[in-house]
């Protein structure tokens, strides 16, 4: 079996040197689909395998997030001007926002992004904010950017305005849109997204209910995130989220290696 690489040559899975990284996004991909947090044949998701961050693996155009596989993922170059004439191209939102990222946000290492059910509610109510209502929400208090400019799908200003809005946090509420997360590994991405997500799945449902919210202070909240950075930074929980995900996957759909 071969994969594409930037320069549209191949070259064997066993000789790749970004065979892992492929089977971690493509692990990835398939516990989001199990999560139902993906949206069709849409989103999307990738990770700069180079020094800049400017080369960097993404899903093809049309995949399902259950169906991917490690050796369907492109490899893209940010600066590629010609990208989208290829005859690999790739969703043009992915290359506009996954594009934008990796060229100019070189911490971005891996970037996650889709409209799941809670978040994508709570970024279409005029009220977005999260409230430290429970620990998961309090993981991230103060640490959500928000992105209310919202003119189409992901397409030219959009996917440029982003890569400032972003600034120094780690999660992207982008209004009226979705989701979008980054981290400096792809295990701490998607513990990211996981965990928000629950956050916003217990916000929301909390609203649901019509009583009063009993909102922590804000410096019980803080306390709490702190917490939260120190664990996910200090231990290998991140890693040992996704190395969990893999054995159920290598168990149950061990294809997503292939």
């Amino acid at each position: 079996m071969s994969i594409s690489v930037v320069d549209n040559s191949s070259v064997a899975i066993d000789s790749d040197p970004h065979y892992e990284n492929r089977v971690n996004l493509a692990a990835v991909f398939r516990m989001t689909a199990r999560l139902d947090m993906h949206e069709s044949v849409a989103n999307h998701f990738s990770y700069a395998v180079s020094g800049d961050g400017s080369q960097f693996l993404i899903n093809p155009i049309g995949r399902h997030f259950s169906n991917v596989r490690a050796s369907e993922l492109l490899l893209l170059d940010a600066n590629d001007e010609s990208t989208m004439d290829k005859p690999n191209a790739p969703d043009p939102t992915a290359w506009a926002i996954h594009g934008a990222m990796h060229r100019n946000v070189p911490q971005a290492r891996c970037v996650l992004h889709v409209h799941p059910k809670f978040a994508t509610v709570l970024a279409s109510i005029e009220d977005d904010g999260l409230p430290p209502i429970d620990q998961n929400t309090m993981r991230y208090f103060n640490r959500v950017s928000l992105d209310t400019g919202f003119d189409g799908m992901g397409l030219g200003d959009e996917a440029e305005r982003m890569t400032t809005t972003m600034g120094d946090n780690r999660v992207l509420i982008m209004g009226n849109h979705g989701v979008m997360v980054i981290g400096d590994t792809i295990a701490k991405a998607f513990d990211e997204l996981y965990y928000f997500e629950r956050a916003c799945s217990t916000y929301i449902t909390a609203l649901m209910t019509g009583k009063p919210l009993r909102i922590v202070s804000d410096e019980v909240a803080e306390k709490t995130a702190q917490q939260w950075d120190h664990y996910i930074n200090r231990t290998q929980y991140a890693e040992a989220h996704l190395s969990e995900v893999r054995e159920i996957l290598d168990r149950e759909e061990p294809d997503y290696k292939l």
